[in-house]
């Protein structure tokens, strides 16, 4: 019955989103054609085509909202999400469909639809959505709060983490969860745990599930007592009743996705940032930026290439192999800045670097050019990456690629730096480039970028990054 209901309002939210924005389309046709030219003759000169021309629009609008609306899962139950994560899904999917809705009008040759019309479209519709949106949670949280509209849980676990899991359901009474008890494993129990009550044992299960009203049986268990409560999983299989799993693993700091392959649940740990609309936009800005670059500033690369050709013998470009994703080897390219066979000469230098670890910087390398140090100063030497960028073996924000002779030296810790793709700045090379000796601060930079991940923080490192530049802070 809960789950016919859920359904059934999954249904009327979905039927309310449509309605909203097609009220915002023709609101956004009406300011544009009639109120706008008359209130602002100056902004809006002229009227648009008639209303029944950008009817023919309409379907198309619908047609491309609800495929997004559902594609990001935004009929799913909300109980749990932040708002500013169901704002930031309303955000992507009206600037997507906007998108999609404008690259449409292009390629129809749909000459009538004008850009103005489009852009107040967009924000009508964000608010009317976003507006739902909160008051579909204000209505929701009030209801709760009279006794409706809840769902009760039953935790299966007696262990720090199911503690943590009832105080959580506890301090968000919104959610609309209402705990029961808990469900020990089989043997000597106690009456009360985390100030609720105890009602039974594994075996007891049965009994409680008949005796009790439940919607939803929450297992909070170790690897070790899965086995255990098999017949439990089994059980409320039966009885229709959902039964969702926290494995509880004391020393696991990774997060947890749960993924499919051809119908096998699987459960994912992982560490690396898991959005995939974030990350494809990452990839997207990373091509455009790498193809534009390589084209604006290529009178650049024609003459730093003739004064690295003519200051010292040797090639043009230095390569290297260095260490990608996961531990992919690539060839990273550089303009060359050293005389050449450099490499083969570190040990003679190795006295030199600052750093203490497995890594090397010496401010005053007897191996590089006059002209390498001042392509160095400004980092003019890193331009040919975007090559590497435009390859998809780098990134132009994230940890340094290193070389395998280096990675061998890790700990096992420092090698989950090279689980996301490296990059031509990072948040090292913003927070003191080279000034920073201690090797173990980098990884943990590069670290904490990895754990932090979004859009804004590449945003805001690549904004650093240019002052870091031109005023060659840290560089060697």
């Amino acid at each position: 019955m809960l789950k016919e209901r859920a359904r059934s309002i999954a249904y009327w939210v979905c039927f309310t989103d449509l309605t909203l924005t097609t009220g915002a389309f023709f609101i956004a046709w009406w300011v544009r054609s009639d109120l706008g030219p008359r209130l602002a003759p100056g902004i809006f000169p002229t009227q648009l085509h008639s209303l029944s021309r950008y009817l023919g629009l309409l379907p198309l609008v619908l047609i491309i909202w609800a495929a997004l609306l559902l594609g990001r899962e935004a009929y799913t139950s909300r109980r749990t999400v932040a708002l500013h994560e169901e704002v930031w899904q309303v955000i992507q999917v009206v600037a997507m469909g906007t998108l999609l809705l404008a690259a449409c009008g292009w390629l129809l040759r749909l000459d009538f639809v004008s850009r103005p019309f489009l852009i107040l479209f967009a924000l009508l519709d964000l608010c009317f959505l976003l507006a739902e949106k909160i008051a579909l949670r204000l209505l929701a949280r009030r209801v709760r709060r009279r006794g409706y509209n809840y769902r009760s849980v039953l935790i299966v676990g007696i262990n720090p983490r199911s503690e943590e899991v009832a105080r959580l359901i506890a301090d968000h009474p919104h959610w609309g969860l209402r705990l029961l008890g808990f469900v020990a494993p089989n043997g000597d129990y106690p009456e009360v745990f985390a100030e609720l009550p105890v009602l039974g044992t594994a075996d007891q299960l049965p009994q409680i599930l008949m005796r009790e009203v439940v919607d939803e049986v929450l297992f909070v268990l170790s690897r070790r007592q899965l086995e255990e409560f098999e017949e439990s999983f089994l059980l409320c299989s039966e009885l229709g009743i959902h039964a969702r799993v926290a494995l509880y693993f004391p020393h696991m700091k990774a997060r947890v996705v749960l993924e499919e392959l051809e119908g096998i649940p699987l459960l994912t740990f992982t560490t690396t940032p898991a959005a995939p609309f974030p990350l494809f936009l990452k990839q997207l800005t990373d091509l455009f930026v790498a193809i534009v670059g390589l084209v604006v500033l290529s009178p650049l690369f024609l003459l730093i290439a003739l004064a690295v050709k003519l200051s010292s013998k040797g090639p043009i470009l230095f390569r290297q192999v260095r260490c990608g994703v996961n531990g992919r080897r690539f060839t990273l390219l550089k303009f060359r800045t050293m005389v050449v066979d450099a490499d083969k000469h570190l040990d003679e230098v190795a006295e030199l670097n600052v750093v203490d670890g497995p890594a090397f910087k010496a401010p005053n390398d007897p191996r590089v050019t006059p002209l390498g140090r001042f392509l160095r100063r400004f980092s003019f030497d890193e331009l040919p990456q975007l090559i590497n960028v435009l390859a998809g073996q780098m990134a132009l924000v994230g940890p340094r690629p290193p070389i395998p002779d280096e990675v061998e030296l890790y700990e096992r810790w420092q090698l989950r730096r090279l689980s996301m793709k490296p990059g031509i700045t990072g948040l090292w090379q913003v927070s003191g480039r080279a000034d920073l000796e201690d090797f173990s601060a980098w990884i943990a930079l590069d670290l904490a970028y990895i754990d932090n991940w979004s859009l804004w923080i590449d945003v805001k490192i690549l904004a650093k990054t240019i002052p870091a530049v031109l005023f060659a802070r840290g560089a060697v």
